[in-house]
């Protein structure tokens, strides 16, 4: 609901209905979660470190503030990739830098809410690799 001029009118129900269908067509079942607390999207990852295909992660501001989410998806040995509705390198200074991005495998940046179906299709593409 956030500034739709940058983010889209998509709704959190519109996105979860868009990776399940991306997740059915790749032959996954997605596990799909949204918090804004940092310390569950920690205990997510953490639970997430073996035993799945991968994990597709939009951090929105603890991109750039996390040291904690970073080392959790560090210690993973699957398939991560760092996704981001809108283009992180043209807005604020500040957006630019991703603690998560030399954690991540794969990243998906300024594609809008499509950009979650391109990282569970890249997710099946690399899962066991």
């Amino acid at each position: 609901e956030r500034e739709p001029e940058v983010y889209g009118s998509a709704t959190l129900a519109d996105v979860e209905a868009l990776c399940r269908e991306a997740a059915t067509a790749s032959g996954l079942v997605v596990d799909f979660r949204q918090s804004n607390h940092e310390g569950a999207l920690i205990d997510w990852v953490q639970e997430g470190r073996f035993g799945i295909a991968g994990i597709v992660l939009n951090a929105a501001g603890y991109t750039h503030t996390s040291v904690a989410l970073r080392d959790a998806l560090s210690a993973c040995r699957v398939p991560r990739v760092e996704v981001h509705i809108s283009d992180i390198h043209s807005r604020e200074p500040f957006r630019h830098h991703s603690f998560l991005a030399d954690v991540c495998d794969h990243h998906v940046i300024g594609r809008g809410v499509q950009g979650y179906a391109e990282a569970i299709t890249w997710v099946a593409q690399h899962r066991g690799a």
